[in-house]
């Protein structure tokens, strides 16, 4: 094991925030209503649904929760797609269903934060019925519309996410519109005045209800390139990490229909509406050099407060990729005082269980890749269902919604296996979710893990999460603290968290197994080379944690597969 020296605290390593901002180093947990509970037996999750199960978010210990749309939609991309920013779709409740979740949430002490999907509306929103209508009404440019060329084929090579051109015909206007996702989501003009003023008082509608944060979905797609160029191709051999190699979209370095320099100054004016009302934006940045762009998203105290980061949202399990991503996220945004989200799964991507496991992962990985997100320097982000350890469902194709699965399948099928209902009984029709046929068949691999098997097993992952989260909620260190990784072989993830005054560094020593095999890890060797004035008695093994299959055996960490410790380290700051 090579170690490098370790760098002094006082100058390389990044310095530990102000504590008093909640959402450093707070547990987020990601609601999807369609598939969360159902409380009217419609087949469809709503909001009552998700306030008679609050008492059970909440004995996970997490700090707040994130609910993906449920804004009024047609429902083409399942509430991605928003025809009106202040309702509610009958098909979640009312508004004042959810002025009363986030009443309910407040006296449990959670926090609530909502998606904000301003960068495109629905083709049924009354902003688009007009602006298509003519090329001189008074919201004509509220969308990116743009003349044919010569040969009637489109302004330029832009490409959707979904799949093919970026842009759609429009016969009324004579002219295409841009739509960077569905064709039924065009794209909002944000060079256009009217547009931004109209976005901003959208947001401060819902900080006005009493809202403490907005997700913002796909926030770095704001502003275009009003000369309309085209994108390069990308560079030979270019590995997009957000997008699949069958999907087109990957073939373009996307530099001028996304990424765009102006979205700085909005950013910093929607900043500008969040602090009046003590609320916090976490925006999602989806790119191929997401870290240097999360680090302007989130400079200084001026846009963003913090970036949700795609870097473990791969196929790729390995302690070295675990790393490397953090440690360009600490290069990038350190010097800027900016924040990162870590998640593992969500809505978009297969469950972490299955694409780091497969589909008869080790519930101990499930436990391990709990802790190894609560070391890392940042916010954690959970996905409903990571805490019953759900692998990916298997949706037949009879049955998928998804309209990106439905366009690349059979290569790719959606998104709609980790959107799944929620499996709350074993027992009860339909795992408890509806009395009704859901939206989504419930996955048979799931219900072994449902909610009341987990609630009876003290040793389940449920019970591991509950444990894990309150412990972790009194460790400052890993809320705050800076990050420092060792350099280690496969499988072994090595870092220390560090807080520091005048006269006492006290860290954290974070070590895991990424592997199904036992191994040893010289881990006294390796302090001793990078603190040189470090002694074993300078290291406790903390408790409480839950993590167990770590053990000393002199100088060497024996780790158990899957296992990892937790570890005291205090030294005087005038030994680094």
């Amino acid at each position: 094991m090579s170690i490098p020296t370790a760098p002094s605290l006082s100058t390389e390593l990044i310095k530990p925030t102000e504590p008093a901002d909640w959402w450093r180093g707070a547990v987020i947990y990601q609601i999807y209503p369609r598939s969360f509970k159902d409380s009217n037996d419609d087949g469809v999750g709503d909001l009552p649904g998700i306030i008679g199960q609050l008492d059970y978010v909440a004995a996970l210990n997490v700090d707040a929760i994130w609910i993906s749309p449920f804004f009024k939609s047609p429902m083409k991309d399942f509430g991605y797609d928003v025809s009106d920013y202040r309702a509610v779709d009958p098909l979640f409740g009312t508004l004042e269903d959810f002025e009363q979740l986030i009443s309910a949430a407040h006296a449990r002490g959670i926090k609530v934060i909502i998606d904000q999907v301003i960068s495109h509306t629905s083709d049924q929103h009354v902003w688009f019925q007009e602006s298509r209508s003519s090329r001189d009404n008074a919201k004509a440019d509220w969308y990116i519309w743009a003349d044919p060329k010569a040969d009637g084929s489109p302004p330029n090579n832009w490409l959707s996410i979904f799949g093919g051109s970026a842009w759609q015909w429009e016969s009324r206007r004579r002219q295409y519109y841009l739509h960077n996702f569905l064709s039924s989501q065009p794209d909002l003009n944000f060079h256009e005045e009217a547009v931004q003023r109209q976005i901003l008082d959208d947001v401060e509608f819902w900080c006005r209800l009493g809202l403490d944060g907005f997700r913002f979905d796909a926030c770095n797609f704001h502003f275009h390139d009003q000369s309309l160029r085209d994108n390069p191709p990308a560079a030979a051999g270019a590995v997009s990490s957000s997008v699949r190699a069958d999907n087109p979209y990957s073939m373009q370095q996307h530099c001028f229909d996304k990424n765009r320099p102006e979205n700085l100054a909005f950013l910093e004016r929607l900043r500008g509406v969040l602090d009046r009302y003590g609320a916090i934006g976490l925006g999602e940045i989806g790119d191929e050099d997401a870290p240097p762009l999360m680090a302007s998203y989130t400079a200084g105290n001026e846009r963003l407060h913090m970036a949700y980061s795609f870097g473990l949202l791969t196929p790729i399990f390995s302690a070295s990729h675990i790393r490397m991503q953090g440690e360009q996220l600490e290069t990038s945004i350190g010097p800027t005082g900016g924040w990162a989200c870590w998640s593992l799964s969500n809505h978009d991507v297969p469950r972490v269980l299955s694409r780091w496991g497969g589909d008869d992962a080790d519930p101990r990985l499930a436990k391990l890749l709990l802790c190894l997100l609560g070391s890392l320097r940042g916010t954690v982000c959970l996905f409903q269902g990571e805490e019953l350890g759900l692998p990916e469902a298997e949706v037949p194709y009879a049955d998928i919604r998804d309209p990106y699965g439905i366009a690349f399948w059979p290569e790719y099928k959606g998104r709609d296996g980790c959107r799944t209902p929620f499996p709350w009984s074993s027992a009860a029709p339909h795992g408890g979710f509806s009395d009704a046929k859901p939206w989504l068949p419930i996955a048979s691999t799931q219900l072994p893990r449902a909610v009341n098997i987990a609630q009876q097993d003290e040793n389940s992952i449920l019970h591991f999460y509950r444990r894990f989260l309150a412990w972790r909620a009194h460790q400052t260190v890993l809320k705050i603290g800076s990050i420092y990784f060792f350099d280690t072989p496969e499988p072994v993830l090595m870092h220390v968290r560090s807080v520091e005054n005048a006269i006492v560094k006290s860290a954290m020593l974070c070590v895991f197994n990424l592997s199904a095999e036992r191994i040893s890890v010289p881990v006294i060797a390796a302090l001793t080379t990078a603190f040189p004035t470090f002694r074993r008695t300078d290291l406790t093994t903390l408790t409480g944690h839950g993590l167990t299959g770590a053990r000393f055996d002199q100088n060497n960490l024996i780790l158990a597969p899957y296992g990892g410790l937790f570890a005291q380290l205090t030294l005087s700051s005038k030994s680094t």
